[in-house]
């Protein structure tokens, strides 16, 4: 310690030595203290020449910003502007900076001594005309514009330049979409704005983090262009700066990247964000700041970094508020990583406050779980039941919004499905374009039916269809009418205009074609199965769907072997329209015995034939956490049945956890009716 301090002393005493013979500074317009140095009896070679290196390091380290005095008697004596005033606002204005207390002084036998001095007239007038610190809060309540803002500065510029894009930000926020508009466009033209945009590049190295980040975030949500080299400088800085980051600058520079496009700086600093988080992750205290700095580093992060975040999460877990475990769900999915541990907690506290949830928060839930392919049964009932019980207070809009969203995760609310089938049928006002196709696709992928409204509901939906003919895309009305024939309802006008030949050639040509012309093949079914008046005979020459290699389910094929034997029943079974089954088994009419293939055909068409079509199904094909089929296995079974068919569906998933003899036993109930089953024993070896 004597030694540091007795270095320091000899610094000190050299630095008198060599200092030039007088220094002043003076207070410029934007804030900053800038140096004038007069020359007067001064030979720089002669310091020059005794300047010793080491003694040159160490001055500039410690003396970067203090002011040059000239040595004289037992204290430093200024010349010109008062020592207090100029050191007062130096430490104002360059807060990363070393000043010193001008009222005190360290002399040669390292005792501290006061001095006074007495101000002068400059003293008085320097301090009159120093411009006051501004700040932003005061700024955007006394101002009303963002020209206001730009005005002020121009009268009398302060450090930091962050809190006058700040006050403009905080204005811009109360404003409308319009108005905003038109103010950023004055902010933008106005002569004092690249004025400030230099001074803030000028001050970024100098002013507090946190400044330069709320500077930046700023900017950038004022839309000021990623590509300019005011953004790109202080993204720049802020790399350069990014160790200064404490947990509060962790969550600005976290929203800032997450709102800014992608470019190599900001690449950059996402990368250093990265290694910052892996590094400081168990330092974090608060659950938004993690929350935001999750929701930041992208789904290309490292899954070991994902996982430690998780960590983090799961520890705070016991501090989560309603707000945070909300919030969890779009966090988790703009990382894109599935902590079902986390989701599932997260969802016991949503749907226990579920009530006052706002709608934006349930459309994030949903949105999020749908991307993450999160299927939480308890949690979509209990938003359903939410939105059933408070039905009333909101716009049928919203409500299509959310039942799109079940429908993409595929579940299948009835009682909020059946209140709004009723509400549309009796309020169709609400219905254009768009909103029709979607409540159409809604309805007809979960095959959602009511006894009494469904066919109301159908005729509104197909008036309201036939109005819009006039200027409805070729697209949207192809989608239309095939939800339309998915539910058994077939509106003329719609279809009679879909079948037009130049509509058909746009639907083949154009868009989506390989998606067109799958819903153009189960139109072409519909017209040909189901009783459509007037076009029974319709013929629609279509390219054929690309062939899929199918292959059928081994251990269902495995048990049938065992319970028919070889020869009684076939395999991958391809029939017109385009359907397949995986097995077909051809038996009596009261489906009490098996009959042979062979290789010519039986007539099937013969009254004592009962055809049997065996699907095995995914779970995708029904509704979620139901046996409820979804929209194209209804209609499948619905013209598998009309073709003369008795179908089977087999459950991939509940047939693979059956050991062999439950399986059989379980097929063996499906294939053969109860009447021939509750008679007698069925003798196998005979029938084949």
């Amino acid at each position: 310690m004597n030694n540091r301090a007795g270095s320091f002393l000899w610094n000190l005493r050299q630095f008198s030595t060599l200092v030039p013979t007088g220094r002043t500074v003076r207070l410029y317009p934007s804030g900053f203290c800038r140096p004038k140095i007069v020359y007067s009896n001064w030979n720089p070679r002669k310091l020059l020449s005794n300047f010793d290196n080491r003694m040159q390091s160490s001055i500039r380290y410690l003396f970067q910003d203090a002011l040059l005095f000239k040595s004289g008697g037992d204290g430093f004596q200024t010349k010109g502007i008062s020592t207090a005033t100029v050191l007062t606002v130096d430490r104002l204005l360059c807060p990363r900076r070393l000043s010193f207390n001008s009222k005190h002084f360290v002399s040669d036998n390292g005792l501290k001594k006061n001095f006074h001095h007495e101000p002068s007239n400059e003293d008085v007038l320097t301090k009159r005309t120093k411009p006051t610190p501004i700040n932003c809060r005061k700024l955007s309540q006394e101002c009303s514009s963002l020209s206001d803002v730009l005005d002020i500065f121009s009268k009398a510029p302060t450090f930091p330049s962050s809190n006058y894009f700040s006050a403009m930000w905080t204005i811009a926020k109360r404003m409308s979409d319009d108005q905003k508009r038109f103010e950023k466009q004055l902010m933008f033209n106005h002569p004092m704005f690249s004025q400030l945009c230099e001074q803030i590049m000028r001050e970024a190295k100098i002013m507090h983090y946190d400044n330069l980040l709320f500077s930046l975030h700023a900017m950038v949500k004022l839309g000021i262009p990623q590509n300019t080299l005011l953004v790109q400088t202080l993204l720049r800085v802020v790399q350069e700066r990014i160790n200064e980051c404490d947990e509060k600058c962790l969550s600005v520079l976290s929203t800032i990247l997450e709102a800014m496009e992608p470019c190599k700086n900001v690449d950059v600093l996402r990368a250093g964000l990265r290694m910052l988080v892996d590094q400081q992750v168990w330092k974090i205290e608060r659950v938004f700041t993690l929350q935001t700095v999750m929701k930041c580093i992208g789904k290309d992060a490292p899954i070991g970094l994902k996982r430690k975040l998780e960590m983090k999460a799961l520890k705070e877990l016991d501090q989560f508020s309603v707000l945070n475990s909300q919030r969890m769900f779009a966090v988790l999915a703009a990382m894109n990583h599935r902590s079902i541990i986390l989701l599932n907690e997260c969802s016991k506290i949503v749907t226990s406050n579920i009530h006052g949830c706002p709608f934006k928060i349930l459309i994030s839930i949903l949105q999020s779980c749908r991307d993450l392919q999160y299927f939480n049964i308890d949690l979509f009932k209990g938003i359903a039941d939410y939105v059933a019980t408070t039905f009333d207070i909101w716009k049928l809009k919203k409500v299509l919004f959310l039942l799109i969203l079940f429908e993409n995760v595929g579940f299948r609310p009835v009682s909020l499905m059946d209140l709004f089938m009723k509400k549309a049928a009796d309020e169709p006002g609400f219905l254009n374009v768009k909103s029709l196709v979607s409540i159409l696709h809604v309805y007809s992928s979960l095959s959602h039916f009511h006894k009494c409204w469904t066919h109301e509901f159908l005729e509104v939906m197909a008036s309201a269809l036939t109005g819009s003919l006039h200027h409805i895309s070729s697209e949207n009305l192809l989608n239309a009418v095939c939800s339309f024939c998915l539910m058994n309802h077939f509106p003329l006008a719609p279809i009679n205009q879909l079948l037009q030949k130049d509509i058909i050639h746009d639907l083949l040509t154009s868009g989506d074609v390989e998606r067109n012309v799958h819903k153009l093949h189960v139109l072409a079914a519909c017209l040909k199965l189901d009783d459509v008046p007037g076009h029974k005979d319709t013929h629609l020459v279509l390219p054929q769907l690309p062939s899929m290699p199918l292959q059928p389910h081994a251990k269902v094929a495995e048990v049938l072997s065992s319970l028919l034997g070889e020869g009684c029943f076939s395999k991958s079974v391809w029939l017109p329209h385009n359907y397949y089954i995986d097995f077909e088994i051809r038996m009596d009419a009261n489906r009490s015995q098996v009959l042979p293939f062979s290789d010519v055909d039986v007539v099937t068409s013969a009254t004592n034939i009962q055809r049997v079509a065996v699907l095995c199904v995914p779970r995708s094909t029904y509704c979620l956490d139901s046996t409820h089929p979804r929209g194209f296995l209804a209609v499948k079974m619905r013209h598998l049945k009309v073709m003369g068919f008795h179908v089977i569906l087999v459950n991939n998933w509940e047939m693979e956890k059956l050991e062999m003899k439950d399986a059989v036993t379980f097929l063996k109930s499906k294939i053969y009716s109860q009447e021939a089953l509750s008679t007698a024993d069925i003798n196998l070896q005979s029938t084949c």
